[in-house]
């Protein structure tokens, strides 16, 4: 997010590990914008689907490996810039390395190094039978299209530079200079001659990230996996001649039969085994967990296709996509599975199975079964408030769920707009609602995200929980209020909190989350009468246990969003066995004096810095007048002695 009144980078000495972490963070807030720098500056000549997967093989890369001299030198690099130009330092390193793969790839090679080049080109992202290309833009977009291709890849990157990123002309400058453009005058000079309406850059024509979805060549794909399908059993027919006993690679000793001939093995492949519960069973269990969930959809008859679930989740082939949350096995199921869901969900057939440990989720496309998708998250522990819903499918930036028996009622309710009552979702006898619309876009001049629609659940008894979609099949439960007693979101002051915060979510994507507490645990009167600025502490607990994201968090008055101000992975500060909390930012008045801001939570009596700035107050607050980018640790004390590390 760009440093705005509130610098968001953490009050303590450089550290190449934290500056790593502030990117990474980075590269997932705004990754939409550095995916459309890369498309805009990248060869147009390129069939615009591997145009679009050049773009994010780019972004999704920018990182350096590693933390040796070659990171240190970016790190450096990128805090010269984002001092120039008031930026964050981690999206400015991001932001350069995504230019310079992009202009590399723009530069011609000979054609004998073609070879040489494409095997230490990186891997781009992988899609099985689709061609992805932008939504296409009126007359305006096409004009600039045909114009765009006349310029040279430094001269696209100037425009990009001005209209994308709202550089001047010598902040341009300099970064072109810094990623090995030979002459900047001249790309600038370049850009110059093109009669450019800015906002055009901005349109769907240039968005790598909002895609329209078209099939390959269908005929030749057929072809393909009828020899792949000829290869694969003789393959199967050679293996079991070499592993023949006595034979091929030996004994195996003290193991049991392969998989498909082990009873258990063969149970858990045969849908007839497969467990489906009772719709009333959840009134009378003693637990309300998935283990009470009743099978439900109108395919829960389908037994080829509940075997061929079962057969992908034993061993997924080469055409199915598996993706597993973090500390997720990946394995097969050890028996007989749970069917919680058969059903069609869009353009897709959908299964969901339970094992006592983990939710899987099978979908194939609604015709044919060539290829797959398998997706697996862990569950186990899972109480009646973590098992309120599954994502079912998400389509054209929509998601759909399949809610517990328990659930009488779903809405949609925008985390931005705490004032703004819940808008009602249809569901359907299965339990399955109505479309949810995904996060908006964000705005790319101040970096705030768009709408941050969360799914509201009410349960019998009066109960009403929300949950997030954080791209897996469990949406992570939201909370709010101290660590040691969270609860549902509900009232005017935990939807505020949440709608200062909500677009922090974006960090816990793809994390194995569990459940998000936002607590606001200071109010810190600001210097030279600037107002009451507020501390949150934003804490994912991960379905693992270990490695929770805790994110401190500095609200400016006027500000609709708060600044990141320290983050962390794995600290147990901010939660139930550490309810506590001390974090600092870098922090400009109205008057443009810099401060030094930090506060704890209420158990901190005393606050000390040492670094760049050496300072000690008493009780919780400190503030002191400093300069900007000094960098300083922050140490307090509670009033037993207990030592309380700055959150970084």
């Amino acid at each position: 997010m760009q440093s705005q009144d509130v610098a968001s980078r953490p009050a303590r000495p450089a550290d190449p590990v934290t500056d790593e972490e502030r990117a990474e963070a980075t590269l997932v807030e705004h990754y939409p914008r550095l995916a459309r720098i890369a498309y805009l500056v990248l060869p147009p000549d390129l069939p615009r689907a591997r145009r679009v997967l050049t773009a994010h093989g780019l972004v999704q890369r920018a990182l350096p490996r590693g933390r040796g001299a070659r990171w240190a030198a970016g790190v450096v690099a990128a805090r010269r810039a984002a001092e120039d130009e008031g930026v964050d330092p981690g999206y400015a390193l991001v932001r350069e390395r995504v230019l310079r793969g992009a202009l590399a790839a723009a530069r011609p090679v000979k054609r004998w190094a073609l070879l040489r080049r494409a095997r230490r080109r990186p891997a781009l992202p992988a899609v099985w039978g689709l061609k992805l290309h932008p939504h296409p833009g009126g007359a305006g977009e096409l004009a600039l299209a045909r114009e765009w291709s006349e310029l040279s890849a430094e001269a696209r990157a100037a425009l990009v530079l001005r209209g994308v990123e709202r550089l001047s002309d010598e902040e341009a400058e300099e970064l072109l200079a810094a990623v090995g453009v030979a002459d900047p005058e001249d790309a600038l000079a370049e850009a110059d001659e093109v009669d450019l309406r800015y906002a055009l850059l901005e349109s769907p024509e240039f968005d790598p990230c909002t895609l329209r979805a078209r099939p390959t060549d269908l005929v030749r794909r057929r072809q393909h996996l009828r020899a792949a399908g000829v290869a694969l059993a003789a393959t199967v027919v050679c293996g079991a001649l070499l592993g023949m006993p006595g034979e091929g690679w030996g004994p195996d000793g003290a193991a049991a039969p392969p998989y498909a001939r082990n009873p258990a093995g063969q149970a858990a492949l045969d849908p007839e085994q497969l467990t489906a519960v009772e719709p009333d069973a959840w009134r009378s269990s003693p637990r309300t967990d998935f283990s009470v969930w009743p099978a439900r959809g109108a395919l829960t008859g389908d037994r080829a296709l509940l075997r061929r679930a079962l057969a992908v989740w034993a061993r997924p082939g080469s055409t199915v996509r598996v993706s597993a949350t973090p500390g997720t096995q990946a394995g097969a199921a050890p028996g007989p599975a749970q069917l919680l869901y058969a059903g069609r969900v869009d353009a897709a057939r959908v299964v969901l199975l339970y094992d006592g440990l983990r939710v899987v989720r099978y979908a194939e496309p609604a015709e044919g079964t060539e290829i797959a998708a398998l997706d697996l998250a862990r569950v186990d522990g899972a109480e009646r408030a973590a098992a309120g819903a599954l994502v079912l499918g998400r389509s054209d930036g929509n998601v759909r769920y399949l809610t517990a028996p328990w659930v009488t009622g779903a809405a949609a309710r925008d985390l931005r707009k705490p004032d703004a009552e819940p808008v009602e979702l249809g569901r359907s006898a299965q339990g399955v609602t109505d479309p949810l619309p995904g996060p908006g876009r964000p705005d790319p001049d101040t970096g705030v995200c768009g709408a941050v629609n969360a799914l509201q659940l009410r349960e019998s008894g009066g109960a009403g929980r929300l949950f997030a979609d954080l791209g897996e099949i469990t949406p992570a439960r939201l909370t709010a209020g101290p660590p040691g007693s969270p609860r549902d979101v509900a009232g005017p002051e935990a939807y505020g909190e949440w709608a200062s915060t909500a677009c922090s979510l974006a960090v816990f994507q793809g994390q194995g989350v569990r459940s998000v507490n936002s607590w606001a645990y200071a109010r810190q009167p600001l210097p030279q009468g600037n107002g009451e600025a507020r501390w949150l502490c934003t804490r994912g607990e991960t379905w693992r246990g270990p490695q929770a994201r805790v994110l401190a968090q500095l609200l400016a008055p006027g500000k609709p969003v708060a600044a990141v101000a320290a983050q962390s992975s794995g600290a147990p500060a901010c939660g139930a066995r550490e309810p506590r909390v001390l974090a600092g930012a870098l922090w400009k008045a109205k008057a443009g004096d810099w401060f030094l801001l930090a506060a704890g939570s209420r158990q901190v009596t005393e606050v000390a810095t040492s670094g760049d700035v050496t300072e000690r107050a008493s009780g919780r607050f400190l503030a002191v007048p400093t300069e900007q980018g000094v960098q300083a640790a922050l140490e307090g004390r509670t009033a037993d002695g207990t030592a309380v590390h700055g959150l970084h």
